[in-house]
């Protein structure tokens, strides 16, 4: 799958409106936060990442990564930090990857009860982003990357 994302004029100016729209809500926010923002909705870790991509529109992030590769990011909505195993590209534009986490993660939100994963075998799309979706909506699996 390849991702195509807006020019570096497009997404600034994205980032000029949304700044303009919360001012006008009476909520002041700094460019730099607008441009951090913009960022997170394009999948993206930072401005910097989302810069750098955009000016590639055709590289892949998870193109990036390879076995072994130290990774960080979110796993049914905790953080966590792990190496990746195993990655392969399937059909349909999506990959799977197989993570080991560093410090197993607590999958389960319930005060009374725990359950802990270490390894996740998953799929992904090409900015690091699980199409399987939590309860809530939220991507299962998130790279930063």
């Amino acid at each position: 799958m390849t991702t195509t994302y807006p020019s570096i004029d497009e997404l600034k100016a994205q980032a000029k409106r949304l700044r303009q729209a919360m001012e006008a809500r009476g909520s002041a926010l700094s460019h730099s936060a607008a441009l951090e923002l913009i960022a997170q909705q394009y999948g993206a870790r930072d401005w910097n990442t989302l810069s750098a991509l955009a000016t590639r529109p055709n590289a892949e992030p998870i193109s990036l990564l390879s076995v072994g590769a130290q990774v960080r990011g979110r796993y049914l909505n905790q953080p966590f930090s792990g190496k990746i195993l195993a990655l392969a590209q399937t059909n349909g534009g999506l990959h799977k990857i197989t993570i080991h986490f560093d410090e197993p993660v607590d999958v389960v939100t319930f005060e009374s009860f725990s359950a802990f994963r270490q390894r996740i075998n998953a799929q992904v799309d090409g900015n690091g982003i699980s199409p399987r979706k939590t309860s809530n909506g939220l991507p299962q699996l998130v790279l930063d990357i």
